[in-house]
């Protein structure tokens, strides 16, 4: 049998070098048969790891003056290291979510392409700096989100594209601010280019929840506000890039709760 969009997704899922995960999502067919309805049995192993970076609790990552060329780095790395579980993400809702409408898959894998570009970009930018991907430690906040919502489709798509990578939308103007200031225009492009994208991609999430949401006669504000105590998600801190989330389709209601 052919392998689908989401035999695709998975078997990329489970690589563990970066360079051949990010290559294959790159060029991901998004014409492949879905078989949405099929139920997929988790295999271990998932997702694929490289033996680096060390993977550290949130804390233990030391901050680094970006006034420096290691501390640049340290902070592409860092951005590197989110953008490789990005791609995991879209790629685990691909395969792990059975019976929704095809356009559900194909979105999740547009954008595990977009987030593997995003890699690509940071990695050869790192190695022109002098450094590697793993070359500093890293945390797996983002995974262990995927890891509390792997049960719930709903739970994932609200607290995942539409929190944690919603906070990229904030957080992207002064990671520019700060590259700009040591003169590394070409990393602030390299930012500019991801926060285009990632509107994008919070974009999608907010379609998809909405639908979930009105497919259960649910109302999104009060679910959303029930699934962050449910499932201990971070609590979203100013300040808030407004005019990205709104572009990214957060309605005014939504906006106005952020505090």
């Amino acid at each position: 049998m052919n392998p689908t969009l989401r035999d695709v997704a998975l078997a990329l899922l489970l690589e563990c070098a970066p360079d051949r995960k990010a290559a294959g999502a790159l060029a991901l067919d998004l014409d492949l048969p879905v078989d949405s309805a099929r139920v997929i049995t988790e295999p271990p192993g998932i997702p694929g790891r490289p033996d680096r970076p060390l993977v550290v609790p949130h804390a233990q990552i030391r901050q680094r003056s970006v006034g420096t060329v290691e501390g640049r780095a340290a902070l592409v790395h860092a951005i590197a290291h989110i953008e490789l579980n990005a791609i995991d993400l879209a790629l685990d809702a691909v395969w792990r979510f059975d019976g929704l409408p095809d356009a559900f898959y194909r979105d999740w894998a547009g954008v595990a392409r977009e987030e593997a570009l995003h890699f690509t970009l940071l990695r050869d930018h790192l190695r022109g700096l002098g450094f590697a991907y793993g070359d500093f430690p890293a945390h797996a906040a983002l995974w262990e989100m995927a890891e509390r919502t792997r049960g719930d489709v709903l739970a994932r798509i609200a607290l995942v594209p539409r929190t944690l990578e919603a906070r990229g939308l904030d957080a992207s103007p002064a990671v520019k601010a700060k590259l700009l200031g040591a003169g590394d225009a070409a990393g602030a492009a390299i930012i500019d280019r991801i926060l285009h994208d990632e509107v994008g991609h919070v974009a999608i999430g907010n379609r998809w929840y909405r639908w979930l949401c009105e497919r259960a006669g649910l109302d999104p504000v009060a679910t959303y506000a029930e699934l962050v105590v449910r499932h201990d998600a971070p609590r979203l801190r100013a300040p808030f890039n407004l005019d990205a989330r709104r572009a990214a389709g957060f309605t005014d209601e939504e906006l106005d709760r952020l505090g």
